[in-house]
């Protein structure tokens, strides 16, 4: 199955430095767009799930929180 970056890219909320943010009743899912194969899930402020390594898993959650004022309602 080949993944849609444009049409991930559309339904995002926000994007940050090639990273999707979508909200999902309070579940935030997260992928890198230059890496399909890197996700994850943040609810309540923590990451519940991901593949991603523990750096890269810092950057999403300094994203988020330094951002998520911006994300659509």
């Amino acid at each position: 199955m080949q993944l849609d970056i444009k049409s991930i890219a559309d339904k995002a909320d926000m994007i940050i430095n090639g990273y999707a943010f979508t909200n999902n009743d309070g579940w935030i899912r997260v992928l890198n767009l230059n890496y399909l194969n890197h996700a994850a899930v943040i609810y309540n402020e923590e990451i519940v799930e991901t593949n991603m390594d523990d750096i890269e898993s810092e950057i999403v959650m300094d994203y988020y929180k330094n951002n998520k004022e911006f994300m659509e309602k």
